[in-house]
């Protein structure tokens, strides 16, 4: 208990613990509140003071700033107008020079001026003589030209002419000839007269095959079959020919794709590289009578002609695979290689098999075994604790007959035991 006295009447009282703590707290609180206010009122003023003093100082130093600003700048302006004045000087003194310089320059040039203007008058006078020379020339040789390319469109017409006239004479010649002959004479004198052609010039064809085509085992067969072989005997080129021909009276008239999808046929069965239709149909078609028409649009390397084509169509066909055979034979080479490597691939497979299975079987072979021994190791081990267990068994069973005694066979029979006491006593 605490005790507090009145300041007014001078009494003495006791107060709890609580209670003084309570009474304490609010003094306490009331005079802090107050020193707090205190406190604060007195910043307040000391901050206003601070502020008038420091903008007061601020003002004057910048007033001072400011003076010292405008004297430099002042300064400045009359250091820049006498810089403009000297600059001014010296660029009007200098343009002066310049403008002096370039008047003698300006001179000098329209001195050169005049100087180039006559050497171009006189350079154009010549180039105009030159060129009116040459354009004589010029003149000349198109006259010439004119006579010779007239003398050329002479000789080409003349020419043209000829060849009309001898295929005119030629077409007469084949017309005459069909009509002296039967249907089956006119076939037979196409076929040899493209034979007579060949065999003239079989010795340019060493190691050529060349013969009417006489297999029948598929069913059909060309007319003849054309094979070329080089020193080696690799096959260079073949052509299956067939012949066509007809008379003028024929009622029904062929046309060459009539005979095109069995003559493709025939050579596939013959195993021919090109197939060649020599025709003597259609004598008025244009289109076949240009030249070697090519029918590869329809079947593959498979050519028209007309019978004057025959040897040129096979020496282009040679000369062509002729220029093929080096890549032809590297070709067979990288081909026999591969058939090497698909041995060597199947050798080294059937190997790889054979020593997968012998492996295979080999580790059967060796898990039994594991898997035996496993089981014998199991059973003995399972032998090994029966035996060990039947050393226990017996080691007890010793250890009880050691520890067996009369006493103990005797305890609570009573009986026995005055039966071994007898025995005891005649002893």
């Amino acid at each position: 208990m605490n005790e507090i006295k009145c300041p007014k009447c001078g009494t003495t009282f006791q107060i709890s613990e609580e209670n003084y703590d309570s009474i304490v707290k609010q003094i306490r609180d009331r005079e802090f509140e107050k020193e707090l206010a205190h406190q604060e009122e007195q910043y307040k003023k000391d901050k206003e003071n601070a502020i008038k003093i420091t903008e007061a100082t601020l003002e004057k130093k910048l007033a001072e700033e400011l003076n010292q600003k405008e004297l430099e700048i002042t300064k400045l302006e009359n250091e820049l107008k006498i810089k403009e004045e000297e600059t001014k000087n010296k660029l009007e003194k200098k343009f002066l020079e310049e403008l002096n310089q370039k008047s003698s320059e300006i001179v000098e040039l329209k001195h050169q001026i005049e100087l180039k203007d006559n050497e171009k008058e006189l350079a154009i006078k010549n180039t105009l003589l030159e060129k009116d020379k040459q354009i004589d020339s010029l003149n000349n040789e198109l006259l010439l030209n004119k006579s010779e390319f007239q003398l050329k469109e002479k000789n080409i017409k003349e020419s043209y002419e000829e060849k009309l006239k001898n295929k005119e004479e030629q077409l007469a010649y084949y017309k005459d000839f069909k009509a002296r002959q039967s249907t089956k004479m006119i076939g037979e004198s196409l076929e040899q007269h493209c034979n007579n052609e060949f065999n003239q010039l079989r010795p340019l064809f060493k190691n050529s095959y060349f013969d009417k085509d006489n297999d029948i085992k598929t069913g059909s067969k060309g007319d003849f079959i054309f094979r070329d072989f080089d020193d080696d005997g690799l096959e260079i080129v073949s052509i299956m020919f067939e012949m066509k021909n007809e008379a003028d009276e024929t009622s029904s008239k062929h046309k060459n794709e009539d005979f095109l999808k069995e003559l493709d046929k025939d050579r596939n069965e013959k195993n021919c590289e090109y197939a060649v239709l020599v025709s003597l149909l259609e004598i008025d078609n244009e289109y076949y009578n240009n030249g070697i028409v090519d029918m590869s649009y329809k079947y593959p390397k498979m050519y028209v002609i007309r019978p004057q084509f025959f040897i040129p169509l096979i020496t282009l066909i040679r000369s062509m695979a002729i220029k093929s055979l080096d890549y032809k034979k590297e070709l067979e080479l990288v081909k026999n290689q591969n058939i090497d490597i698909a041995h060597f691939e199947e050798n080294m497979n059937s190997f790889k098999d054979g020593f997968a299975r012998n492996y295979r079987l080999a580790s059967d072979k060796f898990k039994k075994a594991i898997e035996e021994i496993d089981k014998t190791i199991d059973h003995l081990q399972k032998t090994k604790d029966a035996l060990i267990s039947s050393e226990n068994n017996l080691r007890l069973a010793n250890n009880k007959a050691k520890d067996l005694t009369i006493k103990k066979l005797t305890h609570n029979s009573e009986t026995m035991a005055k039966m071994f006491d007898e025995l005891k006593q005649v002893s």
